[in-house]
C-alpha cells in the first residue's frame, strides 16, 4: 500500500493531482514559453544551416584555383601585350623585393635574415599572380599576417605603420587586380572578407601599434576587385557575343543554303514529273501504237507504267517534306531562257537599262535542244543577277549575253557603277542570291564566276553544259 509523505503544516499550496494540475495557471505558463523558445530555435535553424553553407563555400572559393592556369592578355594578338603582365610583375618584384628588406631592416629593426625571408614571401609571389592568383595570394597574405605579428616584437615599430607597411599596402593591391582579372565573384568576395577579417584581428590584437593602415587597405582591396572584375566580365562579355555571332552567321549561311536546295528542288520538280509522265503515257500506249506486240513485252511496257506511276508518288512525298506547312504548290509551268524578252522587259521598267547582245529569235535558235533543268537554272541565275543590279546598283547600264560554245551554253550579265547618287534599296543583301546561283550551277554539272570589276560594278558568268551530267558531291 501506498503512502503520501507528510507535508509541512505551514505548506498552503495546494496539491495537484489528476487532471486539474495541469491546467493550473503556472503550468500552463510555462508550457508556453517552453513552446515558443523552442519555435525560436526551430526558426532559426535554417538561418544557421544558411550562414554555414555560405561560409563552408567561401572557403572552397578560397581552396579552389581559376578555371584556367592562362597568363593574364593571354588572347591578345599583339605579342608585345600578351608578354607585358610579366613585365610588370618582374617589374614590380625587383621593385619592392630590396625597398621592403632595407625598411624592415633599418626603419623596424628586424633581423636581416628574418626581413629578406619576409620581403621574398610577400612580393616574389606577384609572380606567379600572372597565371595563378590564388596560389600567389595565400602566400602574401600569409606573409603579411606572419610578419604583422613578428613585427610586435621588434624595437623599432613605434611610430611606425602596422600592421601593414607602405610596400605591403603596394603589393596587395597589384595583387588584388590580378585576382579580379581572373578568379570569380565568389573567390574575390572571400578574399576581400578574409582581408577585412584580418584587419579585425590586428585592431584586437594591438589597438596601440594600429595606424588605420588595415582600414585603408580593405577599402582599396574592395574598390580594386570590384573595378577589375568588373572589365573582366565585360571582356567576357564582348568575347561571348563576338562568338554567339560568328556561330550565327555560320548558322544563317547554312540554313540559306537549305532553303535554296529545297527551293530549287521544289522547282525542279515540274521538270522530273513531266518526263515521267511522258515514260507512263509510253508504256500505256505501246500495246495501242505498235502492231503485233507480243505478249512479253506487253507485260513489260505495263511494268514500266507501274513503276514510272509509283516514282511519280514516291517524289510527290518526298516533295511534301521539302515545302513548309503553309506553302502552296506552283501552279505555272516553269520559265526559261525563251522568257528572256520579258524580264529584261520588267527589268528596264524599273530602272536599270539593259542591253541584250542577241535577238530573242537567236536566243531560241541556241536553246533548241537544252535540257529543262539548265534552261531553268539559266533562267534563275540571270533572274537573280538582274534583281541584284536593281537592289544595288540602281540605273547601271546592265548587259546580258548568251554564247554557244561546242557543249557549253555560257550566260554573262555585266553591270556597271550606278549613274547617281541614289541610295541603293538594299545596303546588304540576304545572302540568297549568290548561294542560290552557286547550287544551280552545281546542281547541272557547270561553273560560276561572279565578282566585282576594277571600274566599279559587278560581273556574273554562268558556264551551263548542253547535256547534264552528273553533279559534283557538295
Amino acid at each position: 500500500m501506498k503512502t503520501e509523505p507528510p507535508r509541512d503544516r505551514d505548506d498552503k499550496s495546494p496539491r495537484p493531482s489528476g487532471r486539474r494540475g495541469l491546467l493550473q495557471p503556472g503550468s500552463l505558463r510555462g508550457a508556453l514559453d517552453r513552446a515558443g523558445a523552442w519555435g525560436r530555435r526551430t526558426a532559426a535553424l535554417p538561418a544557421v544551416r544558411s550562414s554555414r553553407e555560405e561560409l563552408r563555400s567561401l572557403g572552397l572559393a578560397l581552396g579552389t584555383p581559376a578555371d584556367s592556369a592562362r597568363p593574364l592578355l593571354s588572347r591578345a594578338r599583339s605579342p608585345w601585350i600578351r608578354r607585358l603582365p610579366h613585365v610588370l610583375a618582374f617589374g614590380a618584384v625587383a621593385a619592392l623585393l630590396p625597398v621592403t628588406t632595407t625598411v624592415l631592416v633599418q626603419d623596424y629593426g628586424m633581423n636581416g635574415a628574418l626581413a629578406g625571408a619576409f620581403a621574398t614571401a610577400q612580393t616574389a609571389p606577384l609572380l606567379l599572380a600572372v597565371s595563378r592568383p590564388v596560389q600567389a595570394w595565400w602566400v602574401i597574405f600569409t606573409a603579411d599576417v606572419v610578419a604583422a605579428v613578428v613585427m610586435l616584437g621588434v624595437p623599432g615599430l613605434d611610430g611606425r605603420s602596422w600592421p601593414w607597411t607602405p610596400m605591403n599596402i603596394v603589393g596587395y593591391q597589384l595583387l588584388m587586380v590580378c585576382l579580379g582579372l581572373r578568379a570569380g565573384r565568389r573567390t574575390l568576395l572571400a578574399v576581400w572578407l578574409a582581408t577585412g577579417c584580418a584587419g579585425l584581428f590586428f585592431e584586437v590584437l594591438s589597438q596601440e601599434h594600429s595606424d588605420g593602415s588595415q582600414l585603408l587597405v580593405f577599402t582599396l582591396s574592395g574598390a580594386l576587385l570590384l573595378l577589375s572584375a568588373t572589365l573582366r566580365e565585360r571582356g567576357d562579355a564582348q568575347r561571348k557575343l563576338v562568338e554567339q555571332e560568328t556561330i550565327s552567321e555560320a548558322e544563317r549561311s547554312y540554313r540559306t543554303l537549305l532553303e535554296e536546295r529545297n527551293r530549287i528542288a521544289r522547282e525542279l520538280h515540274d521538270v522530273v514529273a513531266h518526263h515521267m509522265s511522258l515514260i507512263t503515257v509510253q508504256a500505256d500506249s505501246a500495246p495501242y501504237r505498235i502492231p503485233q506486240l507480243d505478249e512479253a513485252a506487253a507485260r513489260e511496257f505495263s511494268s514500266i507504267a507501274d513503276s514510272a506511276r509509283e516514282s511519280l508518288k514516291e517524289m510527290r512525298r518526298v516533295l511534301s517534306v521539302l515545302r513548309s506547312e503553309n506553302a502552296e504548290g506552283e501552279r505555272t509551268p516553269q520559265p526559261g531562257l525563251r522568257q528572256l524578252s520579258q524580264l529584261v522587259d520588267a527589268t528596264v521598267r524599273a530602272g536599270v537599262p539593259v542591253t541584250m547582245s542577241r535577238t530573242e529569235v537567236e536566243i531560241a535558235a541556241i536553246l533548241a535542244d537544252l535540257p529543262a533543268s539548265v534552261d531553268l537554272s539559266l533562267y534563275r541565275i540571270v533572274q537573280e543577277a538582274l534583281a541584284n543590279v536593281v537592289r544595288h546598283a540602281p540605273e547601271a547600264p546592265t548587259t546580258l549575253s548568251v554564247h554557244l560554245e561546242g557543249a557549253y551554253v555560257t550566260v554573262i550579265i555585266v553591270n556597271g557603277p550606278g549613274r547617281t547618287r541614289r541610295v541603293p534599296l538594299e545596303a546588304t543583301g540576304t545572302g540568297h542570291g549568290l548561294v542560290g546561283m552557286r547550287e544551280r550551277v552545281r546542281l547541272v554539272g557547270g561553273t560560276l564566276d561572279t565578282g566585282p570589276l576594277p571600274g566599279g560594278g559587278f560581273r556574273v558568268a554562268a558556264r551551263l553544259p548542253r547535256h547534264e551530267k552528273e553533279p559534283d558531291s557538295p
